[in-house]
């Protein structure tokens, strides 16, 4: 096998366990390139179809470009698609800076939805090497009450020994792609022929790295304008993936704060 598959497999493994281990399984789906690797993956792992929900927490900021994806992919893949709303603004905690303000209200919709639905476990596509607090995530990870991460106390994992053993009641986030990087996922999403939004693509010299809300989110300086491209260019840059996203350029604890609120 080589490096993609070895991944792909592992990935694969990873959606079995929580699917058997966890009763009430969820996928969050932001239409953006990790999280349509996981759906994709998903598909793979359970023949074609996907057997839980997908979630969306919809903040009604995001670009037209994602909800056309999301409403011809829905269909498409034939997903169950649940999606969330989120409070206004002023309900939010005013002492974050203002874009992880803005940010913090797809955690608040994200708990009312779990509540509402009885989730005992979410899916989500990040990634290690996205953020240096994600770094601290584990493959299996409970949370507390009220979807709490206490990153200074996670259970131990080594090599693909998952611990997926917890108190019935507790709610676990689920992280396949935690193992991969982001020029995996751009060489998977070409290997595989994985649809993505327009807006990754180069338009009058610039691209979307990363996907949020319009609002609070970028396009850096590039080129490229096809998968081949994008590939090239991320073997050479320097510039961080989410360097167009205005909240990683606020307080440095401000994302830290968000992680522990149960922001994905």
């Amino acid at each position: 096998m080589n490096h993609l598959d070895e991944i792909e497999n592992e990935s694969i493994y990873i959606l079995r366990e929580a699917f058997n281990r966890i009763d009430r399984l969820g996928m969050l789906w932001s239409f953006g390139k990790d999280s349509n690797v996981l759906v994709w993956l998903a598909k793979k792992t359970f023949f074609g179809h996907v057997p839980f929900p997908v979630v969306n927490i919809d903040t009604e900021k995001k670009m037209p470009e994602m909800y056309e994806f999301r409403d011809r992919y829905k269909v498409e893949w034939k997903l169950d698609l649940v999606v969330g709303t989120c409070p206004p603004i002023e309900l939010i905690d005013p002492t974050l800076p203002p874009a992880a303000r803005s940010a913090a209200r797809k955690t608040a919709g994200l708990k009312d939805l779990i509540k509402v639905h009885g989730f005992n476990g979410l899916i989500a596509g990040i990634r290690r090497d996205e953020e240096g607090t994600r770094a601290k995530e584990r493959v299996f990870s409970p949370r507390g009450e009220g979807g709490k991460w206490d990153f200074r106390d996670q259970p131990p994992e080594f090599w693909d020994q998952y611990n997926n053993d917890f108190a019935p009641g507790t709610h676990v986030r689920v992280h396949p792609l935690l193992h991969w990087t982001e020029l995996d996922i751009w060489r998977y999403i070409q290997r595989e022929g994985i649809p993505i939004v327009p807006l990754y693509y180069a338009r009058n010299g610039k691209r979307y790295r990363s996907l949020g809300d319009k609002d609070i989110t970028f396009p850096v300086t590039s080129e490229a304008d096809t998968l081949e491209k994008i590939i090239a260019e991320l073997e050479s840059t320097k510039i961080a993936e989410r360097s167009g996203r205005a909240m990683d350029h606020e307080a440095e604890d401000s994302f830290e704060r968000l992680r522990s609120d149960g922001y994905l």
